[in-house]
């Protein structure tokens, strides 16, 4: 039998089963095939994704002991402008006490200075 007579004993119905059979078969491939290309994309994905948890972890370690360190030094940094703030305020209360202390025993020795080497002019011209 030839070809042009089996689609001839062919009912419209045989035929449209054929036809979309083919169709199925046909998109089922495409499907297949974008499947695994997608698979093959999750694959890569899946492997940087894997790289990039192994280089960011230790990244992630290292920054958690940087910040450690940065705090300890913060918080001896903070003692050290405490420290400077006391003596600051001592060496303030220090020298207006010394000033109190010295500024008149020094305005009555630069008087008696003065009015000593006055006398003694006056003396000499006389």
């Amino acid at each position: 039998m030839s070809s042009t007579l089996i689609l001839a004993q062919l009912s419209a119905t045989d035929l449209a089963l054929i036809i979309i059979s083919g169709c199925s078969i046909v998109a089922v491939v495409a499907v297949l095939f974008a499947l695994q290309r997608i698979l093959v994309a999750i694959r890569r994905v899946t492997q940087t994704l894997d790289e990039l948890n192994a280089q960011a972890l230790p990244l992630i370690d290292d920054m958690a002991s940087a910040l450690a360190e940065a705090n300890a030094e913060l918080e001896r940094v903070d003692r050290l402008v405490g420290s400077a703030e006391s003596i600051s305020a001592t060496v303030d209360a220090t020298s207006k006490l010394a000033y109190r202390a010295l500024s008149a025993p020094v305005i009555k020795t630069v008087a008696i200075r003065s009015g000593a080497s006055r006398a003694a002019r006056r003396l000499r011209r006389e």
